[in-house]
């Protein structure tokens, strides 16, 4: 399905042709669809590899940023992540860049694969923790690391409220919109952070991590890899149950103004998803929507 209006089309004889033209070696082997994000699809490749297409240009720029960082972020943090092999090339009438990696065996987390939702949330504490220690980049080499989940809220007020407009109009979204927006204003009342920046994945919701044995592996889609205060990164956590993100917290020993402005980012990211994507992509809309009760549930 396509998600949005500049949308490039990508399959699995697509990822063939480009593999013919660029990595001749892996061309014969099998090509499967394992899965689409908002911004990425992902065919895997034989049984070793995962190719990585954007949808769009504007996040192209993403395999970039993966293709630098990744093998240099690695070696410092507490768990597993993407390890490029090919960075592609635009060809084969697909016009963006492209990457290849290695295949990481776990699932989702989820009620099947994690028994210990606490533990869990320790786990993921831990990644967090390794990252933002990581020393930071020269600012001369820093480039496209900047990114509005790395700054303050008040910027976001604009269209954050013209979202919340947006969802009052849908029908059937059965959320108390009226709470959340009260919620998003308190989070923008607080003072603005003043702690360093730091190294930030962006995104980490239960999509982007991976399991196995009931511990978390891998934290994988490094696109939104950038570098800035660190409360967006911790609003994820309320797509988890609250087992998971009450370790979290404590784990990580975040003050009610941090965990305050969290949840700010937290309604903000979901109300701006589920207008956008209320037609072309239901699942989303319902983690988004899932996100915003508990919240309300928090509350």
């Amino acid at each position: 399905m396509m998600l949005h209006e500049d949308e490039i089309p990508a399959d699995a004889s697509l990822v063939r042709r480009l593999l013919a033209e660029q990595r001749p070696e892996w061309a014969g082997l099998a090509v499967r669809a394992a899965g689409s994000g908002t911004d990425n699809r992902m065919f895997r490749l034989g049984d070793d590899l995962l190719v990585r297409l954007p949808r769009t240009p504007g996040t192209a720029e993403a395999v970039r940023k993966e293709q630098l960082w990744l093998p240099r972020l690695a070696p410092r943090l507490a768990c597993l992540v993407p390890e490029p092999v090919h960075e592609g090339v635009p060809g084969a009438g697909f016009p963006l860049p492209w990457s290849v990696y290695r295949w990481i065996d776990g699932a989702a987390p989820g009620p099947g694969s994690v028994p210990d939702w606490a533990a869990f949330g320790t786990d993921l504490a831990g990644a967090v923790r390794s990252l933002h220690a990581v020393p930071l980049p020269p600012e001369a080499d820093r480039g496209a690391l900047q990114w509005y989940r790395g700054g303050e809220l008040a910027p976001c007020d604009p269209w954050v409220r013209e979202r919340f407009a947006q969802a009052r109009a849908l029908p059937g979204l059965e959320l108390d919109l009226d709470r959340l927006e009260a919620l998003w204003r308190r989070a923008l009342a607080l003072p603005a952070p003043s702690g360093p920046p730091v190294w930030l994945h962006g995104d980490l919701k239960p999509s982007n991590l991976l399991v196995r044995d009931g511990r978390l592996r891998a934290v994988i889609d490094f696109g939104g890899l950038s570098i800035g205060f660190p409360d967006a990164e911790h609003a994820p956590l309320w797509d988890v149950p609250a087992a998971a993100r009450h370790a979290y917290r404590a784990a990580l020993g975040l003050d009610e103004q941090v965990w305050q402005r969290a949840c700010g980012w937290a309604v903000a990211v979901a109300i701006s998803g589920i207008p956008y994507y209320w037609h072309t992509d239901p699942a989303f809309v319902a983690e988004c929507t899932a996100r915003l009760r508990a919240v309300l549930a928090d509350h």
